[in-house]
Order: C-alpha cells, then structure tokens, then sequence
C-alpha cells in the first residue's frame, strides 16, 4: 500500500507514522515540504507519490487564536482538505481526514450522532466544518473521522499541562460543565491503521463502499475536571505533585476568545457497526499512556 501521511510532526501525525509504516510504503511530510497556505504545494507531491491512500493529519488547532486569524484557519482547515480531496479523486486514491467535535454547539444534552445537525461555536469550528463540507463535494472515496479532546504525552496537551500544574501548584480550579471524550492520539492513530489493514488491494473502491463521516474517539465521556482527576490519580510520579486540592469550576469562571461546546461528547457507534473496531475505555488509554510516558 502507497500511503502518503500529510503532518508527520503534529501529535497523531507523529503516532500515524509509526503505526502505519507497516502497512506499506509511506511519505511522510510536513512543513517546509509542504506549507498548506499555499494551495500548489499539495498538487506536486500528490500527484508525484501517487499514493492510494492520503492521510491528512494537518489542521490548524489554535482555536481562541483562529478568531483573530480566521483566513489563515480557513486555508488550512477547509481550502487544504479541498485540495486534497480533489486531487486524490484525480488519481484514484483515497482520502481520511480528521476533523473535530467543535462541528457541534454542545446543547444538545447528549452524546452527538454523525448525522446531528452541527452548528459550531467559533472560527475553529466553522473552518472544520467547512473541511468536512468541501471533501463532501469533492464526492471522492473518502472518510471524516471526528474525535476529540486529543492528547499526547510528547506535546503540550491538556494531560500534559494538568502534571505541570499538579507540580508547580497547590490548588487546582478545573472546569467540570466542559463534557466530551478524552482521545489518546496512539489509539487513534493504531485503529487507523488497523482500518485501512482491512482494506483490500483497491483502497479507494473500498473506501468508497464506506465512506462518510464517522465519530472516533475515547469511548465514555468525561468532564474535564473528572479528566483532571484521573490524571492525578494516574500520575506515576505522584510524589512530585505539590497540589493538595482540586476544585470543580464553571467555564464563565474562564473567559476565552473563542466559545467552546459544553456538552460535545460523540457517540462512536456507527464507527464500530461499520469496522468492526472500537477506541479503549478514557480511562483506560489514559493509564496505558501514563505508563508509556
């Protein structure tokens, strides 16, 4: 399988590139190789690689930033995935693309389904869901995975800043009217590759046969303040923490540029009906994550 993974340097791009490499002959790339500002840097390397299969792990991720920014967000979050949709439908090959649970405006009350109308909150996620929307009209062999609430042990992440301030803090205030899925990125980037392990030969036919969007992420759902606690819990270095309390808090405790969801958590149900595969338990993949640091 010919495999071309666009973000080898973000935290799932970086997971995406270890656990595919397996699977066949893969490209990696990112940033000076290719600068998603600028539209003909996509073309050549799609159509020189000729892969059967794009991964696209790049996004612009800076959602308080994208509201002052929101032209850089939108080439990078809807006008790139375009591209690559279109030229991948160009040359036969297949596209996965991740997007985010920020599509939805959190008040609903429940867990969202794929097909729940989005309506997305800020800059951030209207230039994902744009993303989605210019894939789908590309009307190539395709499959949107939303997740959310990504970490990593290697980059700055929530889990990352929380053992930060467990070491450096005695009192902790976190939000716990915030509700989704904690995602640990290896997770997501090892059912990707077992996802595309099943395809056959012809990646793109059976891409099509399947494609749309699907929701990807942690299973269960957790406040961030319960995501918090769990991560002092876990914490292997407990004896280096110098917090002594956490406290639950209201998000207008926090004023940001960007409006964030309440209640975004995804029910990942149809991912598994359809593969066959499923994301562990939050919890789980967070213990599994604290023990590989």
């Amino acid at each position: 399988m010919r495999i071309l993974l666009l973000g080898k340097y973000g935290q799932l791009g970086w997971e995406l590139q270890r656990t595919l490499t397996p699977l066949g002959d893969i490209l990696a790339l990112d940033f000076p190789q290719i600068d998603l500002k600028q539209e003909g840097s996509l073309r050549e390397p799609i159509h020189d690689s000729r892969p059967q299969v794009i991964l696209n792990a790049t996004a612009y991720t800076a959602v308080d930033q994208a509201e002052s920014e929101p032209e850089i967000a939108q080439v990078i979050n809807t006008h790139a995935p375009w591209t690559m949709a279109e030229q991948a439908k160009k040359i036969g090959a297949a596209l996965i693309h991740y997007s985010t649970d920020y599509v939805f405006d959190g008040t609903k009350g429940s867990d969202y389904l794929e097909q729940d109308i989005p309506n997305p909150l800020n800059v951030y996620g209207q230039s994902k869901l744009a993303g989605e929307r210019a894939i789908q009209e590309v009307d190539g062999s395709y499959l949107i995975l939303r997740t959310s609430w990504v970490y990593s042990m290697r980059r700055d992440s929530f889990v990352t800043k929380v053992l930060e301030w467990s070491r450096t803090q005695t009192s902790l205030h976190i939000v716990h009217d915030q509700v989704s899925n904690p995602t640990w990125c290896r997770m997501l980037a090892e059912v990707t590759a077992q996802l595309l392990a099943m395809a056959s030969k012809d990646v793109a036919g059976w891409m099509d046969e399947r494609r749309g969007i699907y929701h990807l992420a942690g299973r269960g759902r957790a406040s961030r303040f319960e995501w918090a606690q769990a991560i002092l819990e876990m914490d292997p270095r407990r004896e280096e923490q110098t917090v002594h309390e956490i406290q639950p808090a209201l998000t207008s405790e926090f004023p940001t540029t960007a409006v964030r969801p309440l209640h975004s958590a995804l029910n990942c149900d149809h991912f598994t009906d359809t593969f066959g595969l499923t994301l562990p338990d939050w919890r789980e993949a967070l213990n599994l994550a604290m023990e590989a640091g």
